[in-house]
């Protein structure tokens, strides 16, 4: 068994009026210009609900309650285990600001078949839709 250092990760399943929030990683990026569930790393010291309120508004200026969790994921990559975690969440103030991420949309689950996502998030889109199946997914070395 090898002993890889663990990322945690967490991202928000932000629906309104039958649409999703997703974001679009900046070019630079892993994984780059691909969609996801906005969010990202939780720092040492913070909780998952931390995490995601200040990565919300970091990247989206967005102010966010945190609800239950959808899903979670753990993959191991080469070099680093994964621990992907999802959760809904209720937009409080949201006067929605590309910061860091390249672009923002709302879309509708049998939208989401349309968008490359990077391989964490299927586990929240099987999920939240049942048809991971059919949405394209990142091959893991990005």
């Amino acid at each position: 068994m090898v002993d890889r250092p663990g990322i945690d990760v967490v991202a928000a399943v932000v629906e309104r009026d039958g649409h999703f929030l997703i974001t679009q990683r900046q070019p630079m990026a892993s994984f780059p210009l691909y969609w996801e569930f906005p969010g990202g790393k939780v720092e040492p010291g913070e909780d998952d609900a931390t995490a995601l309120r200040r990565e919300m508004m970091e990247e989206l200026n967005a102010v966010v309650e945190v609800g239950e969790l959808v899903d979670r994921t753990v993959r191991e990559q080469e070099s680093f285990t994964l621990d992907f975690r999802s959760y809904r969440c209720n937009l409080i103030l949201d006067h929605l600001e590309c910061r860091n991420v390249h672009d923002l949309r709302w879309v509708t689950l049998s939208e989401l078949d349309s968008y490359s996502f990077p391989p964490a998030d299927l586990g929240t889109i099987v999920r939240l839709s049942g048809r991971g199946h059919s949405v394209r997914i990142a091959r893991e070395d990005g």
